[in-house]
C-alpha cells in the first residue's frame, strides 16, 4: 500500500499521553475492564453499550483536550491521511444521494484511557465508532497486536480498521444506525437483536472496502491500493470474526451471541466492496 503522499487534513485530536481526571462517585475499576475485555473480544459487544453499563454508578470525569491538528510521527500521519481519504471519497459517493456527508469530529488519538461521549474510552476495547459524539477513538497499540496477536500485519489492515469505523459514521450520516437500534428494541429476543448487529458490522466491513476501492482515483494516485494489500485486510477480517475469536478466548462458537459476523463473513462483505466500489453493493441487512 503506498501512502505517504497522501493528502492530510488534520482532522485529529491527540490525546496521547493525557489521562483523563479522577472521577467522582465511582469509576470503571478493574472489574469493570474485565468486563470490557469480556464483552469486547469475546462477545464482541459495542463498546460504546459496554462503557455506560459499567457506569451506572453515575460518576463523573475530568478529560483535558488534545492537540488538534496534522500529527508529525509517523503513526499519527498514517491516521490523518486514511481519514482524510475516506472523507473525500464519502464525499463524492453521497453526493448523488441527497445526504451529503458531513466528516466525524476529530478523531481521537489516546493512550489507555480517555473520556468520550459514551463514556470512559479503554485501549482494551479497541478501536470503535462513539455515535454520540460522532468521534473515532483509537489508542495506536491496536496495531501492533494486530500484527502481533492477531497475524494481520501491513498497512492496509490498519487502514480497514480505520475505514471500518468511518464505515458506522457513515451508517449514522444516512440513518441506517437508527433503524437498526429501532429494530433491535422491536425485536423478539436478544438473538434476533443481535443478528441486526451483524448485519451493521457487516456493511461497515463491506463500506471499508468501497473506500479501499476508490482510494486511488480521489486522491489522484496518492493512494495506492492492490489486491496484495487487500490480502492483508481479509487476514485481519479473518482474525477478528466472532466464530474465531470465541474458538480462542472461550474454546466454543455460540452463534446466538455473534454480533459481528463470522470470520467468512467479514472477509466475504469486505471483499465484495473493494470489488464493487459501490456501497448500493453492501445491503447486508436483506432477509432480516
Amino acid at each position: 500500500m503506498r501512502w505517504e503522499d497522501g493528502e492530510r487534513g488534520g482532522n485529529i485530536e491527540d490525546r496521547r499521553g493525557i489521562r483523563p481526571g479522577v472521577r467522582a462517585g465511582g469509576g470503571i475499576g478493574l472489574g469493570g475492564v474485565a468486563i470490557l475485555l469480556i464483552g469486547y473480544f469475546v462477545f464482541g459487544i459495542d463498546p460504546s453499550t459496554l462503557v455506560n453499563v459499567v457506569q451506572q454508578d453515575g460518576g463523573s470525569y475530568t478529560q483535558d483536550a488534545g492537540r488538534q491538528g496534522a500529527p508529525t510521527d509517523a503513526s499519527g500521519k498514517f491516521v490523518d491521511v486514511i481519514l482524510t481519504s475516506t472523507t473525500r471519497v464519502w464525499t463524492g459517493l453521497l453526493k448523488p444521494t441527497g445526504k451529503p456527508y458531513r466528516q466525524p469530529q476529530p478523531l481521537v488519538l489516546y493512550t489507555q484511557a480517555t473520556g468520550t461521549g459514551c463514556g470512559m474510552g479503554q485501549s482494551a476495547m479497541g478501536p470503535f465508532y462513539c455515535p454520540s459524539d460522532e468521534r473515532i477513538y483509537i489508542d495506536l497499540d491496536f496495531f501492533n497486536e494486530l500484527s502481533s496477536r492477531f497475524g494481520a500485519p501491513g498497512d492496509f489492515a490498519k487502514a480497514y480498521v480505520i475505514a471500518h469505523e468511518v464505515g458506522h459514521h457513515v451508517q449514522k450520516v444516512l440513518g441506517t444506525a437508527a433503524k437498526v437500534q429501532a429494530a433491535q428494541q422491536r425485536a423478539g429476543s436478544k438473538a434476533q437483536a443481535n443478528r441486526y448487529s451483524v448485519a451493521l458490522e457487516l456493511q461497515a466491513d463491506c463500506y471499508a472496502g468501497v473506500w479501499a476501492s476508490n482510494a486511488q482515483a480521489a486522491s489522484n494516485g496518492a493512494i495506492v491500493i492492490d489486491r496484495r494489500d487487500l490480502d492483508d485486510g481479509l487476514r485481519a477480517a479473518n482474525a477478528i470474526g466472532d466464530d474465531t475469536l470465541q474458538k480462542q478466548t472461550q474454546g466454543q462458537v455460540v452463534p446466538d451471541s455473534f454480533t459481528h459476523g463470522t470470520s467468512a463473513q467479514r472477509m466475504q462483505w469486505l471483499h465484495q466492496g473493494f470489488d464493487s466500489g459501490d456501497p448500493a453493493a453492501c445491503n447486508t441487512f436483506s432477509g432480516l
